[in-house]
């Protein structure tokens, strides 16, 4: 499936290779919309390996964390090789709790209520510095990072899923479209990059990993 989707016109894979800490945000794009672009941000920041996957305007293809062989892309096999850990970004937040079911950004949080962020993966170690540091800087946001409180489909901890694939295995980070910057809680400057609570989680994930 990987192959096919890297193979569509307007996708975009992007592989940096530095630190043996990694970030990623392979549902990028359009699908899971800022991912990407705070995945980038947080890796030049804090030095890290960086492995994108973006997804152009109006297309959403979503291939789940255990589905993505790294045989499939020598960019991705290349950084999983390279990295000992990595935190995935990904992004999640519909009108149910416990369930991932809008097909689109616009229905994110249209009852007006932002979810916690929750903090999965097998590397418990670094998703306990992942969500202090997410604490510290977001005070008004809720950071689950106890797996019982977690929904089982966002826990993170397949052997499969990518973020585990590494040697040390990662942590899978899900993102409210309040801390993206995103409609409805966010408009005109302060929509994407420009959000403060955005700018807020990039520097504490950039200090968590340095």
């Amino acid at each position: 499936m990987l192959d096919e989707l890297l193979a569509t016109e307007g996708v975009e894979e992007t592989c940096e290779l530095r630190s043996p800490i990694g970030v990623m945000a392979f549902h990028g794009g359009s699908l899971e919309v800022m991912t990407d672009v705070i995945a980038t941000a947080v890796a030049e920041r804090a030095g890290a390996s960086l492995y994108t996957i973006r997804q152009p305007r109006g297309f959403r293809w979503h291939i789940p964390s255990t589905k993505l062989d790294p045989s499939q892309s020598p960019a991705l096999q290349s950084f999983v090789e390279h990295v000992d850990t990595v935190v995935a970004i990904h992004g999640w937040g519909t009108e149910q709790f416990g369930a991932i079911t809008a097909p689109s950004m616009f229905r994110f949080g249209r009852d007006g209520v932002d979810r916690p962020l929750l903090v999965g993966g097998r590397n418990r170690d670094l998703a306990m510095r992942v969500a202090d540091a997410l604490r510290n800087a977001l005070p008004s946001y809720d950071v689950v990072d106890d797996l019982e409180q977690i929904p089982s489909h966002c826990r993170g901890l397949s052997p499969r899923n990518l973020c585990n694939r590494v040697r040390r295995g990662g942590v899978q980070l899900e993102l409210t479209p309040r801390v993206r910057g995103l409609p409805p809680f966010w408009e005109g400057d302060e929509r994407g990059p420009g959000c403060p609570d955005t700018q807020a989680l990039i520097g504490a994930l950039a200090n968590a990993l340095t």
